[in-house]
């Protein structure tokens, strides 16, 4: 659900997006979205604010199985799941992404 929210988003608005998202797995998707900026700016030397949000998938990763004990000798199996996130920023080319993530901020308030 969280990775709806972002995707096909600017980097500016996805992130805010992710900063105000009552979701567990908000934090986590932030996290990543400024792990992937910071490597555009350092690794690269591009500006990251020129870029939004192309592909991101989260998909199953390995599950590890444990036992839960029950009554009467009997076991219970937990499955903790794992997922795996790809994230792919690409820069905006076409004219009227790049006029979205030109423009202001709205302001709140006044």
């Amino acid at each position: 659900m969280v990775a709806d929210l972002i995707r096909n988003k600017t980097v500016a608005e996805a992130e805010a997006i992710l900063r105000f998202t009552p979701k567990k797995a908000s934090a986590p998707m932030l996290k990543l979205l400024r792990s992937a900026m910071a490597t555009v700016k350092n690794t690269y030397k591009l500006d990251p604010a020129d870029f939004y949000v192309a592909r991101l998938t989260v998909d199953d990763g390995p599950m590890q199985e444990r036992v839960f004990p029950r009554s009467r000798g009997r076991a219970d199996r937990i499955a903790k799941r794992t997922s795996h996130v790809t994230l792919v920023l690409e820069e905006a080319k076409n004219a009227k992404l790049k006029a979205q993530i030109k423009k202001p901020a709205a302001k709140i308030g006044k």
